[in-house]
This record gives structure tokens, C-alpha cells and sequence, in this order.
């Protein structure tokens, strides 16, 4: 048998404990051991000290009667409630906040940073000094001044301002008619469903289209015919009605219709102000991340203006936008929590600060808060990121 030698030379193997990865994997078990130590000692360290002070831990005070009063609720409140029900108001005022700031937030600062961009040199300069000014001024004293200097400044509530639509602003908030739909109107909510699917499945349709043939569908005007037919026929088949609460001054106070408080109102225009002049630097930022030679290829095709944005621009864009977008989102969602600043009984307000104040379980309502924070956190990402991974494939 015959053996030829190649010339190369096998290099060593390495000892045990030089291993990179053997190395690696040690590293990992030491940090681990030492992290799980950490929380062990912190947990009995603190199950000690709430012993050493008499202190009984569980969150069995979640069903004792609360026996404080909460200023806007959007659930049936009393003083005879329990915890568990203030923990959901808190929980339900944040969501709604937060919902409507992030709404806002997206239309409002989608279109200044659209303005930013523009050629115009007022539009510019005015979107310009927007963004400036207020996103270098601490939310919480952009609060301070919605709240004490505009709203609380505003006339007293036989002196209030009367607005269209039977509409009253006041020291005590915003008095707005206050819907009252009849039992047959969840038919209604039903039709706009359907519409509201059909219209996706129309926008699919009406894409795959333009793809094979190059020939546009006009979507958004057939979206709003489907929205308001299909809408206002289920509206008049069912025989449903709504009618309206008009508030009506009297002496002291107004009677019926609905009261936005002061509260609500200052944070969540103050949210939306401030979150959009952070979301139009992401908008301004991800067009400009997108080639020229995009824009003059789409002027070479004669698309107008609007339509090379809304074709061609943005769709590109959006890969660049969406991941700092996330973040805004989140931000806006957390900051919120600053409404207990000026009153506004969201979470931290009624359930981290009063709830606790009185029962004294701290760790528990601390832990509840932060476990709302983290899934509101991740739900947010997850939604983002579904949509993020939609706007890649979209691309390609």
C-alpha cells in the first residue's frame, strides 16, 4: 500500500479549557448561575424584610372594595368597586389614549414630514420650526401648558364656549352629544365590518392587478362608495336608529351628552403633538433614503407629484420608516403614564399610585403595572413587525 504526503500540516487540536467554544459555552453557564443567584437573593431578601415588617404578600386584595372615587371612567365606577375593576379603568384609559395619540400621531406627522420635503418655503420653514420647537421641549411641561395654560384657562362653565354641533368648551373639559344607539345598531357595526373586509380584499385585487396589466383601479373611490353603501344599507334594512344626548347648560353644570375632562383631552393632544414631531423626522428621513433615480424614473413615466409619492416613494420608504416608527409607538405608549401628572386617571395613576398607596402591596401592583407595559410593548412590536415583513415582501 502506498501513502503520499500532501505537505499539510494538521494544526494541533486545542486543549479543553482553550476551546472557544467550550470556552464560550462555560461563560454563558458561569453569567447564568450568577444571574439566577442575584434574583434568588433579591427575592428572599425581600420576602425577609416584608416578614421583619408583618407584611402579608398575594394578590387576594384584587377582590376587597376600593372605596375611592375615579374622575373618567369608561366602565361603571363606585365607590363600592374592587381593585380588580380600578385595575381594568386604568388599564382601559391608557388604551384609549394611547390608541387615539398613536392615530393622530401617524396622520399628523406623516404629513409634516411630508411638508418638510416640500418646495414650497413657507410649508417648509413653518413644518420645520414645528418639529424644532417641539420636540425640544420635555413632554411634561408641554403638558403643563395644554393642561393649566389652555384648558384650565378657558371660561367657566356658565360662561363656556358654544361651538357647531352643540359642542361646549369649559374649565371642566369638552361637552360633546352623546351618541345612544338602539339595540338593532350592532347590525350596523356588522355591515361596516364586511365593508371594511371587502375593502381590503379589493385593495389586494385591484394590486395584483396593476401588476400584470400595468392598468390603475380607482380604490379609494370605490372604497368609500363600499364603506358608506354597504353601511347605510345594513343601516336601513335592520331599521336601526341613533339618536343623540345634547348637553344642555343649567345652572352649575351641564346636563346630558358626554364631558371629555380636562385631563384626557390636555394628554392626549399633548401625546400627539409631541410623539408627530418625532414620527415626521422618521418620515423625512426614510424618503430621503430612497434613490433619486426612483423619483426621476417616475417623472419619466409622467406620474404627478402626489402620485410618485403615493406609488412609488413611500411604498419604498416604508422599509426605512417602520422600524423607528415602532419605536415612537412604544414611546407614546409609555409616556403616557405622565398623565398623572395633571390627573388623568390612567393605569400608573389609579392602579400603581392609589391602589398601592392604599393596600399597601407594593411588588404586587409594581409587577402588574410592568407586566401591562411589557405585553402592550410587545404586542406593538409583533404588530410592526407582521407589518414591516409585509412591506418587504410588498417590494420584492
Amino acid at each position: 500500500m502506498t501513502t503520499f504526503d500532501t505537505g499539510q500540516k494538521i494544526a494541533p487540536r486545542a486543549s479543553f479549557f482553550n476551546d472557544p467554544v467550550i470556552r464560550g459555552i462555560i461563560y454563558q453557564i458561569v453569567v447564568a448561575t450568577l444571574l439566577i443567584g442575584f434574583i434568588l437573593w433579591i427575592i428572599g431578601n425581600t420576602a425577609a424584610n416584608l416578614a421583619a415588617q408583618n407584611k402579608t404578600t398575594g394578590f387576594d386584595f384584587l377582590w376587597r372594595t376600593a372605596g375611592f372615587d375615579i374622575s373618567f371612567s369608561l366602565l361603571p365606577w363606585t365607590r363600592a368597586s374592587y381593585y380588580w375593576e380600578a385595575f381594568l379603568v386604568g388599564l382601559l384609559n391608557t388604551l384609549l389614549v394611547a390608541v387615539i395619540g398613536i392615530f393622530f400621531a401617524t396622520i399628523l406627522g406623516f404629513t409634516i414630514g411630508i411638508a418638510r420635503l416640500s418646495s414650497n418655503f413657507i410649508i417648509s420653514s413653518l413644518a420645520t420650526i414645528y418639529v424644532e420647537l417641539i420636540r425640544n421641549i420635555p413632554l411634561l411641561l408641554q403638558l403643563f401648558f395644554w393642561y393649566f395654560a389652555v384648558l384650565k384657562a378657558m371660561p367657566a362653565v356658565r360662561d363656556a364656549i358654544q361651538l357647531p354641533f352643540d359642542t361646549f368648551i369649559s374649565q371642566r373639559g369638552i361637552m360633546v352629544p352623546k351618541p345612544l344607539p338602539d339595540e338593532q345598531f350592532v347590525f350596523v357595526w356588522i355591515g361596516l365590518a364586511l365593508a371594511i373586509v371587502t375593502v381590503i380584499a379589493l385593495r389586494y385585487w385591484a394590486k395584483k392587478r396593476l401588476e400584470a396589466t400595468g392598468k390603475r383601479f380607482p380604490v379609494f373611490l370605490t372604497s368609500i362608495v363600499i364603506l358608506l353603501g354597504l353601511t347605510s344599507l345594513v343601516y336601513v334594512i335592520s331599521g336601526a336608529s341613533v339618536s343623540f344626548e345634547l348637553p344642555v347648560l343649567e345652572r352649575f353644570n351641564f346636563r346630558g351628552g358626554l364631558q371629555l375632562p380636562p385631563e384626557f383631552v390636555a394628554l392626549a393632544f399633548g401625546l400627539t403633538i409631541y410623539t408627530a414631531s418625532f414620527i415626521a423626522e422618521t418620515v423625512r428621513a426614510g424618503i430621503l433614503a430612497v434613490n433619486k433615480g426612483q423619483t426621476e424614473a417616475a417623472q419619466s413615466l409622467g406620474l404627478k407629484e402626489n402620485d410618485r409619492l403615493r406609488l412609488v416613494i413611500v411604498p419604498q420608504a416604508m422599509r426605512v420608516i417602520v422600524p423607528p416608527l415602532t419605536s415612537q409607538y412604544l414611546n407614546l405608549t409609555k409616556n403616557s403614564s405622565l398623565g398623572a401628572a395633571i390627573g388623568y386617571p390612567e393605569l400608573v395613576n389609579v392602579f400603581a399610585g392609589t391602589s398601592l398607596n392604599q393596600t399597601g402591596r407594593a411588588i404586587e401592583c409594581i409587577a402588574i403595572t410592568m407586566a401591562v407595559y411589557l405585553i402592550f410593548s410587545l404586542l406593538t412590536s409583533a404588530i410592526m413587525n407582521w407589518y414591516n415583513g409585509r412591506v418587504r415582501l410588498v417590494e420584492r
